[in-house]
């Protein structure tokens, strides 16, 4: 939170700027107070528009914008008051809010080297010291919540590859038993084919051959001549003994 008394030390400081920027300054001093952190957002516009060297101004307008929650836009005006100021009551206060701007938009790096710059000149602020170690505490919680998503996320890598691996490892080992299921469906057919075959072909052995009538019809006129030649043979064969026993008798 911002330091109460940095507005004091600021209103005091006021009285030797020109009377028409005061008033804008008072003026939006009592906005602020009261809550109405845009009016005197408008009402320290309005001052420095008198005289935009006013390092009052500037460090008041950093107070409204960080009460609206603009603190990218405070961490602006604190940086500038805080190179600016010439006191060191100012410049430390500067670096202390700078610091809490810092916070708000979580950088902490920022917010660190800011509360160290505060402690250089005040060094004995207790509150720029609690907000310091503060501050170093939320680093360290970032730095271990970062390498705890660091090793999360490659534990998760790890594990995505393996499921990866494992996955393709499954389709080559289902490619490969579709390819095997194939094969002996294939040499399954293959075998059947052959046996059917074979079957057949013994079914034809077995059978008696078939012929044609014509076929039959010469077998059967062959068988037919060679019996006529055959009796020819016999006949001739009496013949030629009857013969014998002729000449035999005449003797």
């Amino acid at each position: 939170m911002l330091k109460k008394l940095v507005w004091v030390v600021l209103l005091y400081a006021g009285a030797t700027f020109a009377q028409k920027e005061n008033k804008y300054i008072r003026s939006g001093n009592d906005n602020f107070y009261e809550d109405n952190y845009k009016e005197a957002e408008v009402d320290y516009m309005k001052a420095l528009e008198k005289n935009p060297e006013s390092v009052k101004g500037q460090y008041n307008l950093g107070g409204a914008l960080y009460k609206q929650e603009n603190y990218e836009g405070a961490s602006k005006i604190y940086g500038n008051v805080a190179s600016r100021a010439e006191d060191d009551a100012s410049k430390a206060d500067a670096f202390f809010n700078l610091g809490n701007s810092y916070m708000k938009e979580q950088k902490l790096d920022e917010a660190i080297e800011a509360y160290k710059n505060a402690l250089r000149i005040a060094p004995d602020d207790m509150d720029t010291k609690y907000n310091l170690e503060y501050a170093k505490k939320m680093k360290q919680q970032q730095q271990q919540q970062q390498q705890q998503n660091q090793d999360q996320q490659k534990d998760q890598d790890k594990q995505d590859q393996q499921d990866q691996q494992d996955k393709q490892q499954q389709q080559n080992q289902d490619q490969q038993q579709d390819q095997q299921d194939q094969q002996n469906q294939q040499d399954q057919q293959q075998q059947n084919q052959d046996q059917q075959n074979q079957q057949q072909q013994q079914q034809q052995q077995s059978q008696p051959q078939q012929i044609s009538k014509q076929d039959a019809e010469r077998m059967l006129e062959a068988l037919k001549n060679d019996e006529n030649k055959t009796l020819e043979k016999v006949q001739q064969m009496q013949l030629q003994k009857v013969k014998s026993k002729s000449v035999e008798k005449d003797w």
